[in-house]
């Protein structure tokens, strides 16, 4: 009976973990590659689009499914057997359990892999910004650009 609440709490436990490491925000500080985004400004600046490129977002892990999921797999397997048995549950629960958690993080993370745009801009004081946006509307090469809060607005 402890034990199956013992289960029970792990479970729960290790679901808002989860939940909680999860983030479909966009962080407009950092583009997809994880690099300083210079789009990233409060200022307002207007220029002409250089280039538009096609990205797709998402898809990796950090690792942190593997590491729950060996933590919760290692829990469960020392619950099974006694001696050199449980030992053995115990490795192979971890093992599992860092596959399995590796495997929900991966396919939680193709669900936010949607199409994104890169779209360089030449500013007109000589700056050149790169913006990550997630639609580019009616933009396109050589049209002039208003670039505010780190997006680009056709003008």
């Amino acid at each position: 009976m402890k034990s199956t609440y013992t289960i029970a709490a792990i479970a729960v436990a290790t679901t808002a973990l989860l939940t909680g490491c999860a983030s479909t925000a966009n962080d407009p500080y950092t583009n997809n590659n994880g690099a300083y985004n210079n789009s990233a400004s409060t200022s307002m600046g207007y220029g002409t689009i250089d280039s538009i490129q096609v990205t797709r977002g998402g898809g990796g892990t950090s690792g942190s499914g593997a590491v729950i999921g060996g933590l919760v797999g290692a829990v469960v397997g020392s619950q099974v057997g006694s001696g050199s048995g449980r030992t053995a549950a115990t490795v192979a629960g971890a093992v599992g359990g860092a596959a399995i958690g590796n495997n929900v993080e991966r396919s939680r993370n193709d669900g936010n892999g949607r199409e994104m745009y890169q779209i360089g801009v030449r500013l007109d004081n000589g700056d050149y910004r790169t913006i990550v946006q997630d639609s580019v509307y009616d933009l396109r090469v050589g049209n002039r650009v208003r670039v505010v809060d780190g997006r680009a607005y056709r003008y």
